[in-house]
């Protein structure tokens, strides 16, 4: 019989996530800031660098993905769901920034913890059980995604960017988000495939899922928290 290390690697994983609540999420990094503030004209390569960047330490952002291909075997129903999130989360990126649409940070950032939270409910069949209907799981991720872009668009939208070139800079910037969701979830699927083998998946899904609903529930309290307290 295998040993279940992925399961406890995973809840070192959500620890480690937890740990670092406000390090990054949506935040940005004060070199990165400067260097987004300072930047004048096209800067495509450097805005997909950060794209990427952002992704790869957003736990948030992982943390629904986690959930999201938790249950999905087959590749072409992971591409369609993340194709789903990926369509959500570039249309509010883009609106919110180029459009200047105003959201409180803290109440987007607290609607991303529930999709967490949603995220692990709904994998352990809660609101079939509890209510009696199964939410639409693909309108679900759809919505979802638009909030999770409204979340990034926030903190953008407090920088100084200059209105040069920022059209062509900004849909960089998506495109970075996008590959670097493509790099999370290469190696969210490897670990995923690897657990899937061992016997310990089926004993400790459930586990696992729960941890999900205490991240969210973690990141919600937070920001909450903040929104109290500025």
């Amino acid at each position: 019989m295998r040993s279940p290390v992925v399961p406890w690697a995973l809840v070192a994983f959500f620890i480690a996530l937890l740990a670092q609540a406000g390090a990054f999420a949506h935040g940005v990094a004060d070199g990165d800031q400067l260097f987004l503030e300072s930047s004048a004209g096209s800067q495509l390569v450097p805005f997909a660098y950060l794209g990427a960047k952002h992704m790869v330490t957003g736990y948030d952002h992982l943390l629904f993905l986690v959930g999201v291909i938790f249950f999905l075997y087959r590749m072409r129903e992971v591409a369609t769901y993340v194709s789903l999130f990926a369509v959500g989360h570039s249309v509010t990126l883009l609106y919110g920034v180029l459009s200047g649409t105003d959201v409180n940070p803290y109440f987007v950032d607290a609607i991303i913890g529930f999709s967490v939270v949603y995220k692990g409910l709904d994998n352990l069949g809660a609101f079939q059980r509890w209510f009696g209907v199964q939410p639409n799981t693909k309108a679900a991720v759809l919505l979802f995604g638009l909030v999770h872009g409204f979340g990034l668009a926030t903190k953008l939208q407090d920088f100084a960017l200059s209105s040069e070139g920022l059209v062509g800079n900004i849909i960089a910037f998506n495109v970075g988000v996008e590959i670097g969701q493509f790099l999370a979830l290469a190696m969210i699927l490897v670990g995923m495939g690897y657990w899937r083998r061992s016997e310990s998946f089926q004993r400790h899904a459930a586990t696992a899922n729960k941890l999900l609903i205490v991240a969210g529930v973690a990141l919600v309290v937070y920001q909450c928290n903040g929104y109290l307290s500025s």
